[in-house]
């Protein structure tokens, strides 16, 4: 199964990776994606950018080494409203929002409160990928988490990091979480979660599990770039609103 697009990674505006847009777009050329998103940490992450720099990424060109490159963010869950560290007027001119929990940001809380949190994020229009859910350090309802993204049209990230570096324990929520997509067709998007440009397109943690379970190409959206671009449009991203 070959995945086409990336849209999990870290530049070292994060204070926490280590490159730059232009070596994570020669990475990404070399292992032939189409499409790569930069997702910087929201302000609130200890170390991360100013909220300028997300907001300035629209100087950056759509496409380096022949790979499209998405202006996004990772903005960060703060509270159980679903508040993000990210204004809407900002988020709406973006071309990705993928949205999360991070234990620097907002304390865990029990599984009521962080499926709350996800659900309200989930009702903000402009987010579009909900990151790592699986992460046991804030338990959640499972079949609330995966019902509420597919009515709000929300992607729920199989995170390969995960399996690799950090959040030790997910293995076993991601295989939970990627059943409830299968059975209740909610389409996934697998994220490498790069924070140095060598692991830009990293997924094969993230594809085993998939594959283990015969989840059907069509829900996974890496897959095909048309089905991808058709997504950002259902959800009126400008920068493919014109597109036929």
């Amino acid at each position: 199964m070959k995945l086409l697009l990336d849209m999990h990674n870290h530049t070292i505006a994060s204070g926490h990776a280590y490159s730059t847009v232009q070596e994570i777009a020669a990475i990404a050329s070399k292992k032939g994606l189409k499409y790569v998103g930069i997702t910087d940490h929201g302000p609130a992450m200890p170390g991360g950018p100013h909220i300028f720099h997300i907001g300035n990424q629209r100087i950056l060109p759509k496409v380096i080494e022949g790979v499209e490159i998405l202006k996004g963010v990772e903005a960060n869950i703060l509270d159980q409203k679903g508040r993000l560290d990210i204004p809407n007027s900002m988020l709406e001119n973006l071309d990705i929002v993928a949205a999360g929990f991070h234990d620097a940001c907002i304390e865990p809380c029990d599984i009521e409160g962080n499926t709350k949190a996800l659900l309200n994020t989930m009702k903000n229009k402009n987010v579009d990928i909900i990151v790592h859910p699986g992460n046991p350090i804030f338990p959640i309802d499972k079949q609330e988490f995966v019902l509420g993204a597919k009515e709000t049209n929300t992607l729920v990230e199989i995170n390969n990091s995960s399996f690799l570096h950090s959040r030790k324990g997910s293995k076993e929520n991601c295989y939970d979480i990627a059943m409830l997509c299968k059975k209740h067709r909610v389409k996934v998007i697998v994220g490498s979660d790069s924070h140095v440009a060598f692991d830009v397109g990293r997924f094969d943690k993230a594809l085993e599990l998939l594959i283990s379970i015969e989840m059907p190409e069509e829900l996974i959206i890496n897959t095909c770039t048309d089905r991808f671009v058709d997504y950002l449009k259902e959800k009126g991203k400008a920068r493919f609103s014109f597109k036929g």
